[in-house]
């Protein structure tokens, strides 16, 4: 997953640039992607977030903020601007290079690209679809997911994609005795589907 030294949750990847493109194809979308290395998964559409992306609910109608949460070059938040046309798309990330990559491939549509910092306070998001980088480690996971999931709205839900042999059980249950009740959705490949509610 990712590059060979896990340098795509750097801010700053080491790794030469060589940019090229992905074609990420859905039931509902079909769209050409920017890609480099330094960044998650550059030569393909990574499996647990094509799990994500055709195996999560259908977002409700009358959303306002969504958020692709670890965005990387933004395959999760081009289908988010495709499935919530009415909504205002976040895309954040700590790596500068996807960043820009995300800048690019989320061109046109309504949406904002940036670092976690950038965020306004005040922004509460209705939905946010992310495949978290697990391999941060537990500490640095679980901050990342208090940070974002106490930034629900009221009624918000999140969906992620977490690895079964990465801990997705573990974290699971960690969710829940935080107080945020999540359920596995779906389960298939290795991979697991959680909806997380607000707390």
């Amino acid at each position: 997953m990712g590059s060979a030294s896990g340098q795509y949750f750097n801010q700053n990847p080491e790794v030469r640039s060589r940019q090229r493109t992905i074609d990420m194809v859905l039931p509902d979308l079909t769209a050409t992607l920017a890609t480099d290395n330094g960044v998650f998964s550059a030569d393909h559409l990574d499996g647990g977030t094509r799990y994500l992306l055709t195996n999560a609910p259908t977002p409700r109608d009358g959303l306002e903020n969504v958020l692709d949460l670890g965005c990387g070059y933004g395959a999760i938040a081009r289908t988010l601007a495709q499935r919530c046309p009415e909504a205002h798309v976040w895309a954040v990330d700590v790596n500068e290079r996807a960043l820009k990559l995300a800048t690019q491939n989320l061109s046109g549509l309504s949406a904002s690209v940036m670092s976690p910092d950038d965020v306004p306070d005040d922004v509460l998001f209705d939905l946010i679809w992310s495949n978290p980088p697990i391999r941060v480690g537990k500490p640095a996971l679980h901050k990342l997911l208090t940070t974002w999931l106490d930034r629900l709205a009221p009624d918000g839900t999140a969906v992620l994609v977490v690895q079964k042999h990465l801990g997705a059980d573990s974290l699971t249950k960690w969710l829940n005795g935080q107080g945020w009740a999540t359920e596995r959705l779906s389960s298939q490949r290795g991979f697991r589907l959680l909806e997380v509610q607000s707390r």
